[in-house]
């Protein structure tokens, strides 16, 4: 019979009129989704008054909001200007994303491996190291290779400047002091080579034995940067400035394009 067997809630609910609607929303949820749209939507920060008039806060609870925010590292503070933006504990629930953005790139990564013949590696900021999202490695007997998932200091590497190209400066000198313990790193200096890097939009180094070329990865706001290494021996500065002009290319298309055009080799 209508009415019965818990049918009268829903019937209820059916009925009622707009006036007599639930409202299930929870304001200390949605000042928080407040905040992270308004992070969202700037990408140079946004200061504590504007989350506080945003929020319809006071200044001192929209500071209790950030900063437990930034604690959970879903919000980053920057030192020398004040302002808030969007942090990287987003990127573990952008785990997906990641992966989405792996799969991209992979067969990408493949098509300039086999071109230059040189191991080609995937890497984003965490913290200040970077890790490597995918790794593609040369076919030969001798070559440079890391791991996936493997960490590196944002300031060793040629992925790393190349990925510190995109952040503010003083992003950078927020993660420098914590990179460079027990190294003498000049933050001026090293913000001048980031500078070249800048105009460049490629970074090229030299270690030991070994040579890096990387270049952001344009067309995503996560932290990510492409390159190709090599033993020096094998792989001239001619060399990787050659591999840069190609890198910059399909750093543009990866976001893009995933599959790529069928194209030559420059190696014979």
């Amino acid at each position: 019979m209508p009415g019965r067997h818990g049918q009268g809630p829903r019937d209820n609910a059916d009925t009622a009129t707009k006036g007599e609607e639930r409202n299930y929303t929870v304001r200390a949820v949605e000042r928080v989704c407040s905040i992270l749209n308004l992070l969202q939507e700037s990408a140079e920060g946004v200061s504590l008054i504007d989350v506080a008039q945003e929020t319809e806060l006071p200044k001192s609870s929209a500071f209790r909001y950030l900063w437990t925010l930034e604690a959970h590292r879903y919000v980053e503070r920057d030192a020398g200007t004040g302002l808030y933006r969007l942090g990287l504990g987003f990127v573990g629930m952008q785990s997906r994303h990641l992966e989405v953005l792996r799969e991209r790139a992979r067969p990408w990564l493949e098509k300039i491996r086999d071109e230059f013949g040189e191991t080609v590696n995937l890497a984003i900021l965490d913290g200040d190291h970077i890790v490597y999202l995918d790794v593609v490695e040369s076919k030969h007997r001798v070559r440079f290779a890391s791991a996936r998932g493997f960490r590196e200091p944002l300031y060793a590497t040629a992925m790393g400047h190349a990925i510190a190209s995109r952040l503010p400066e003083e992003r950078i000198r927020e993660l420098l002091p914590l990179s460079a313990t027990g190294y003498e790193i000049a933050p001026d200096s090293y913000l001048t080579g980031i500078g070249d890097i800048q105009r460049l939009g490629y970074a090229i180094s030299d270690d030991g034995d070994g040579r890096c070329v990387a270049a952001p990865l344009t067309g995503t706001r996560l932290p990510v940067a492409l390159g190709i290494s090599a033993p020096a021996a094998r792989f001239s500065r001619t060399d990787a400035d050659k591999a840069a002009i190609r890198l910059l290319e399909v750093t543009k298309e990866i976001t893009v394009n995933p599959i790529p055009e069928q194209r030559s080799s420059p190696q014979s």
